[in-house]
């Protein structure tokens, strides 16, 4: 037998690579002790294990809050207890135990539905084990029941003639086995929902959430007030998700602190989880303590919101007043469009630079391409600590169970610097994958998780080891002092890229040794604020083909103090440095020297590209200290120039052969896209057998858009077998950067064949906005080369625009202040519409669509109702991700949008909003080689073979009406599709344009001026037609005395209107679901005498007014071509529908009278039998108006 070796436990939760387990053992008790490190993430779990005690016995989770408002309870309702019950809000009886202490007696009670605590994956599993228990089972035998009936049925009569009673009974046994399958195919859960109740009981808060759903309180737990008592209590024990709670507004708002993914819990504790019987397994600083603050939003998927990060920074700001928050971690982040404003970003670095909190965030998972970095750490500032992910060979075996070990790297996936205006992006690489406690939900003890998102924490905690440390020497610091030490004792990595290790790879001791050495250095307490160029960038940036070799740059340096409004003056009137600029790279030229107080300073710089070859280029400029060089540079400006490779004409192909990749081998190519080129084909092939796997992606950058905008990313498996093919969009005339990453964990050398050609059909127009109403469009194609054109126009969804019905600005509640008194107001924007026919659709509040974190308002939220008030969807910055399927009816939506500033929010109050509908099948535009056939409907643009000389004309006609008749849609004011023009599948495919189609009313309506028309009314009998009509109108709005008067009334005058009984019908007897008996009650309360004849006597009436034949003679007329056709029609609508309801009403009263009788006769039978025979003449049985009837 194999000899077992020992399991290499330390390297699931790597320490070593970083010097951690080093600087333990050489410092126990600087493990974060006397730190705290605010997660702000989707929430900690409290019972996962390693997360109850730090390493000195003190209670790990100091607070949880749930900032995004996901578990918000409104609790205004007061009652007070008669007989030890309250009525909660759902209607239960609860009953409250003995050994509850509330000295007022007095009960605030809300209501929550459990889905809303739920993170998905639990919802689903949970969604699953209900159905399974409570649904399936019966489902099942019911439908078995009805088959066995209906088979029995049909065996019972054999293959005779079925009589009309027996034809109804089959009828209804098919319609029962029908309606259990829609059952099963409209199944819906929503989920529980549970009484809270919150008292006051003289010390703190105390709440109950009754999850036994019985009303005896007893049976659930009470949980005083977490950040007091650390309470905390699983949901259900089905469910196993912890909760906790805090209450706000005096009472007035109850939050239940949940979890909306694993996420939060693994990142804490890779920072701080602490096992005293297995050390081995600890996060970075066993003995930090921890405030979880969750930013995700648990109805968006865990999504981050403005409100959530808000609110998490009011927390820090007002935590600090009475206990210090030494260190953020952010393992959250979007890709802004900018980052040098917005007012997130803006709190961001008020929490660092007034608070003294040291922020660090990862970098992002969007590599391999360079400019991936996400936002934060991407912000107008360069304070936070940007952090990329590598994994170590230990790593590799214990964690990724692979076959052999590889040389330590950065992992494939990790965001690459530099940041669009010239940052660099990751200030250190870190671990970036663990295997650590998991939420007792996942009924787990651990999980592998990879990511920056790990890298970042553990970088976290190494922070709080050297704050621990600092403090206990009594040595002073500032986040910049700390970010400053880290980047210059970083472990430079041989062989990697910059953009992905920054300085290198985290180094604790050689970082507490220079923040010991060097806590005296006048700069302790200040950053260097860097502007290069007229766009004021983080660093300098060249990444387009310029027609000059030289460029001259302005760079500005400014220093700031750490919360400078309480700095004494002396500090900045004394604030001097006398600095050394060096730069390795032989392309910039700089000044050597700096003399910098407390004042912007101007220096120009450099650059000359003329010898540099195609490729990414990348120096500093540093600043040094001369009277103390040893420490290492005070700040460094990132200049990264990148040339690209120009195609020459005509081959506008690239082909490279043989080359060898190895495990993370990225092969970088910045090419110039010639002009007219839309597009281009990659092929990777090989003639190994063993499978290759790859990462390709495809970049450009577009100023003031995020690195996403034209981003596209996949992973491909190629051998001697399989080739891939790919096609990308670019854009002409603008860099384009395409990588070619051998995946880190693949292991093997593999020799690849790669080819780029490109490709084009231009437009004049790169997006396209056509009216209805200005005639045909032309545009113009250009090839790149001799191409196959062949346009084409797909609209596929319809848009409504909307304006609030409301709007309202309010201030918030004492939680959403600024410490110290800036108050948030917020405005609340609600929308009405109408779906006529049901749909998928996506809200989109246009002007602040796609951005949040670089957006100027700190959030908007919106939450979409029916018309019984149930909530059907959430959004908020980002459109795409969040559409509601819902059925025609009428909505509400309402919109947040909160600041600050009460006069940005009241320049919003009318904005309106975009309801972008699906359409239920696409529409296409016809598309012309000629006007002449445009305008006529002639021969259509089939394929054209064009040149690279040539400039084609195409011309697009208007959409004909019947192609989106308003009728039958729901209402829009413009179409939205795409336009493509190559024929060729790929181009097709990837090479597509977007299309903006605006509608106009639709077609007037028709009128006749036949000669045998009768003549025009009077203005007095349209007069009395009016009155009539409203009066009609009113009958079924008043009581019944009053209606039964004005109906008598009316008759004198109108005794031939089937309108008017039909009216008087619905007032006496309508047809409204509630007030219909239900199936137990039907056969036990027989119906009013009185009621009934009154009821049959109007349908009668109505019946004998009606010429039925005549009404179905009519509608079985195709075309009408008789002058008052309109006219016509309009009469044998109303007499049709007017029948209807007659035969429904008196239907219904007849099958209630059968069923009341103890014995029912045949004839009363045959009576309904005749009515349901009379009414299957005029619509389907099926159809919704015959719905009462049937049941």
């Amino acid at each position: 037998m194999a000899s077992v070796d020992e399991f290499p436990v330390g390297a699931l939760l790597p320490k070593k690579e970083t010097g951690v387990i080093s600087f333990l053992t050489k410092y126990p008790e600087y493990d974060g002790r006397g730190t705290t490190i605010a997660i702000f993430d989707s929430g900690v779990d409290p019972g996962a294990p390693g997360l109850q005690l730090t390493s000195d016995g003190k209670r790990k989770i100091l607070h949880r809050f749930d900032c995004s408002g996901c578990g918000d309870v409104s609790t205004s309702t007061v009652v007070e207890t008669t007989d030890d019950y309250i009525t909660g809000l759902t209607g239960r009886k609860l009953k409250i135990p003995k050994n509850w202490n509330n000295p007022t007696k007095s009960y605030r009670i809300g209501v929550k539905q459990a889905f809303d605590l739920y993170p998905d994956r639990l919802k689903d599993q949970m969604k699953n084990k209900h159905k399974e228990k409570k649904w399936d089972e019966s489902h099942r035998e019911l439908i078995a029941n009805a088959n066995r009936e209906l088979a029995e049925f049909e065996n019972s009569r054999g293959d005779g003639t079925l009589s009309e009673s027996d034809k109804l009974i089959k009828e209804n046994l098919e319609a029962k086995i029908e309606i259990l399958n829609s059952f099963e195919k409209k199944y819906s859960d929503v989920g529980p929902v549970y009484d809270c109740i919150i008292f006051h009981d003289g010390n703190m808060w105390k709440c109950c959430v009754d999850t036994s759903e019985n009303g005896d309180l007893k049976d659930v737990p009470l949980l005083g007030e977490y950040s007091v008592t650390g309470d905390y209590a699983p949901l259900t024990k089905d469910c196993n998700l912890n909760f906790s709670f805090n209450v706000h507004d005096d009472g007035n708002t109850l939050e239940l602190v949940g979890l909306c993914s694993v996420h939060g819990t693994l990142v804490a504790a890779i920072a701080a989880a602490c096992f005293p019987d297995s050390p081995e397994e600890n996060g970075v600083a066993p003995g930090a303590q921890i405030i979880s603050l969750s930013i995700g939003d648990g109805r968006l998927g865990s999504m981050e919101t403005g409100t959530a990060l808000i609110r998490a920074m009011i927390k820090v700001m007002e935590l600090s007043k009475t206990q210090k928050i030494d260190v953020i971690n952010m393992s959250y982040g979007e890709h802004s469009h900018w980052s040098d404003s917005g007012r997130v970003g803006e709190l961001i670095s008020e929490v660092v630079n007034k608070y003294g909190v040291t922020w660090v965030a990862s970098a992002g998972n969007h590599g391999p391409a360079l400019n991936t970095i996400g936002t934060p750490p991407d912000i107008s500032q360069d304070i936070l600590i940007g952090v990329g992910a590598y994994v170590s060979p230990e790593m590799m075996v214990a964690e990724y169970s692979m076959q052999q070990k590889l040389p330590g790297m950065p992992y494939t996936w990790s965001s690459r610097g530099p940041t669009i205006d010239g940052g660099i992006g990751v200030t250190v690489c870190a671990p970036g994958g663990a295997v650590t406690s998991s939420p007792n939900f996942t009924l787990r003890y651990s999980q592998l998780c990879n990511g920056t998102s790990m890298s970042s924490p553990h970088t976290a905690g190494t922070v709080s080891l050297l704050i621990s440390g600092l403090i206990d020497k009594k040595v002073p610091y500032s986040p910049y002092s700390i970010k400053r030490a880290i980047e210059v004792s970083a472990t430079h990595l041989p062989n990697v890229e910059v953009f992905v290790q920054g300085s290198g790879l985290l180094n604790v001791e050689k970082t507490f040794d220079h923040l010991i050495q060097y806590h005296s250095a006048k700069e302790l307490n200040v950053r260097f604020h860097i502007a290069c160029g007229p766009a004021s960038g983080k660093g300098v940036f060249i990444r387009s083909k310029s027609t000059q070799y030289s460029h001259s740059i302005n760079i500005t340096v400014e220093p700031h103090f750490l919360d400078s409004d309480n700095v004494p003056a002396e500090v900045k009137i004394n604030f001097n440095l006398k600095l050394a600029l060096i730069c390795d790279g032989d392309f910039v030229r700089i000044p050597t020297h700096l003399d910098l107080s407390n004042a912007i300073r101007l220096f120009s710089i450099k650059i000359d590209t003329s010898g540099l070859e195609t490729g990414v280029h990348n120096t500093f400029i540093k600043a040094y200290d001369v009277s103390n060089v040893e420490k290492g540079y005070l700040f460094k400006i990132p200049v990264t120039v990148i040339i690209p490779l120009e195609l020459q004409d005509p081959k506008y192909d690239l082909i490279y052969n043989d080359v060898i990749f190895k495990s993370n081998t990225i092969k970088r190519h910045f090419i110039h896209v010639p002009a007219k080129a839309t597009w281009f084909n990659l092929r990777l092939s090989t003639k190994d057998e063993e499978v290759g796997k790859f990462v390709i992606h495809v970049m450009q950058i577009v100023p003031r858009h995020s690195c996403k905008t034209l981003d596209f990313s996949k992973t491909v498996n190629i051998n001697a077998n399989s080739d891939a093919i790919l096609g990308f969009k670019v854009r002409s005339e603008n860099t384009v950067e395409v990588v070619i990453a051998k995946y880190w964990a693949h292991i093997g050398d593999v020799k690849v064949d790669y080819t780029f050609k490109f490709r084009g059909v231009k437009p004049n127009q790169s997006s396209i906005t056509m009216h209805a109403a200005d005639g045909v469009h032309c545009i113009e194609v250009s090839t790149l080369q001799w191409e196959e054109v062949s346009p084409s126009v797909v609209l596929k969804h319809s848009v409504q625009i909307i304006r609030p019905s409301e709007s309202k600005v309010s201030a918030l509640s004492p939680r959403d202040v600024i410490p110290p008194s800036r108050r948030i107001y917020e405005l609340i924007m609600t929308y009405n519409f109408t779906l006529s026919k049901g749909t998928e659709i996506t809200p989109n509040l246009a002007i602040l669509s796609d951005v949040l974190y670089e957006s100027e308002f700190e959030s908007q939220f919106w939450m979409l109702y029916d018309n019984n008030k149930q909530l059907l969807g959430c959004g908020d910055a980002y459109p795409s991700k969040y559409s509601v399927k819902l059925e025609k009816g009428d909505y509400v939506l309402r919109v947040q949008i909160r600041h600050e500033k009460k006069e940005y929010l009241d320049k919003l109050t009318d904005t309106p909003i975009l309801i972008q509908q699906k359409l239920s099948s696409s529409i296409t535009l016809d598309v012309f080689s000629s006007y002449q056939h445009a305008i006529v409907g002639g021969k259509k643009a089939g394929t054209i073979h064009n040149t690279n000389s040539a400039v084609i004309p195409f011309y697009i006609a208007p959409l004909p009406l019947d192609k989106f008749p308003s009728k039958s849609n729901n209402p829009a004011q413009f179409l939205t599709g795409y336009i493509t023009y190559a024929k060729d599948d790929t181009g097709k495919k990837v090479d597509n344009y977007p299309f903006k189609y605006i509608l106009v009313e639709g077609a007037a309506k028709k009128t006749t001026n036949s000669s045998s028309s009768p003549s025009e009314k009077t203005k007095l009998d349209e007069f009395n037609e009016a009155i009539r009509d409203l009066k009609i109108q009113w009958l079924s709005k008043l009581d019944i005395s009053n209606s039964e008067k004005i109906f008598e009334e009316l008759c004198k005058d109108f005794e031939n209107s089937i309108h008017l009984y039909s009216a008087h019908l619905l007032a006496i007897d309508p047809l409204e679901p509630k007030t219909l008996p239900n199936f137990e009650n039907a056969v036990k309360v027989p119906p009013n005498e009185d009621n009934v004849k009154k009821v049959l006597a109007i349908c009668d009436k109505i019946i004998s007014k009606v010429n039925a034949d005549a009404v179905l003679a009519y509608f079985a007329i195709k075309t009408d071509v008789r002058p008052d056709a309109s006219k016509i029609k309009s009469t044998m609508d109303q007499q049709k529908s007017g029948l209807l309801e007659a035969l429904i009403h008196k239907g219904i009263i007849l099958c209630r009278l059968y069923t009341s009788k103890g014995t029912p006769s045949p004839e009363d039978l045959e009576k309904i039998t005749e009515i349901w025979v009379s009414i299957g003449r005029f619509v389907d049985l099926s159809d919704s108006k015959v719905c009462m009837l049937e049941m």
